[in-house]
């Protein structure tokens, strides 16, 4: 259920995998997206037996709407009944509060400066990487009082450079913006690493505290793949601050 758990200095970083959930096939199983066809119900199972296994209450997790922009919300309590944000980042100054994002083979960005109390969660995919969603999530944080040298990131499972086949051209949209994520398959075609990306910005930014998942999306079975199978669940990382 959680495939990845570490904290640091009070600061608590988790990803999912895609078992131990309610969710049948193709979501099968811990499926914790909920505009992706799953069963209404099934997803809301689904995130009360993740935010348990990491000792949350599910009602108090601040979730996105995400679209692939570079829009942030800072965040001090749960939505409730209110419209969640079209948003690809969650910034929060509020201890206790979990943020959390959805993905099946883009980026999962979890940050946190522990000394500040601040913490934000991020969606980047490519296109979130070249219009800058994790600039901007370190910006808004830095907003609240957080340091970069002393953000701690975290990056989840996604597609990685030797999987993720793009268009020449794209490739090189790409690497115009961050020439980190100019990669080629296994194959030998153009390709794009955007967790390389994604790292190579933090780093940019003084983020030095930074480790990424070995975990190929497209390539294990344990883990949600858009790419690899389209119709598919959604898994999450969560942040949050003691």
């Amino acid at each position: 259920m959680i495939g990845r758990r570490e904290s640091v200095s009070g600061a608590h970083f988790a990803f999912t995998d895609r078992w131990g959930g309610v969710s049948a096939a193709p979501y099968e199983a811990l499926n914790l997206g909920g505009a992706v066809g799953d069963a209404p119900e099934s997803v809301g199972t689904n995130r009360e037996l993740a935010a348990e296994s990491l000792g949350l209450d599910a009602a108090s997790v601040v979730w996105m709407q995400q679209v692939h922009g570079a829009d942030v919300v800072v965040v001090d309590a749960p939505w409730g009944g209110r419209p969640v944000p079209e948003a690809d980042a969650v910034v929060t100054a509020r201890r206790g509060l979990a943020l959390a994002v959805l993905t099946a083979d883009c980026v999962p960005v979890l940050l946190a400066d522990p000394v500040a109390g601040v913490a934000a969660a991020a969606h980047a995919g490519r296109p979130g990487l070249v219009r800058g969603i994790v600039p901007a999530a370190v910006r808004a944080m830095v907003e609240l009082g957080a340091v970069p040298d002393r953000i701690v990131a975290r990056t989840g499972p996604a597609v990685c450079g030797r999987c993720y086949e793009v268009p020449e051209a794209m490739r090189a949209e790409v690497a115009a913006v961050e020439p980190a994520a100019h990669a080629e398959t296994s194959w030998g075609t153009p390709a794009v690493d955007v967790s390389a990306g994604v790292h190579a910005q933090l780093a940019g930014l003084g983020v030095c505290d930074r480790a990424q998942s070995p975990v190929c999306t497209l390539e294990s079975q344990d883990h949600f793949s858009y790419r690899r199978d389209r119709t598919t669940g959604r898994l999450a990382g969560y942040v949050w601050l003691d």
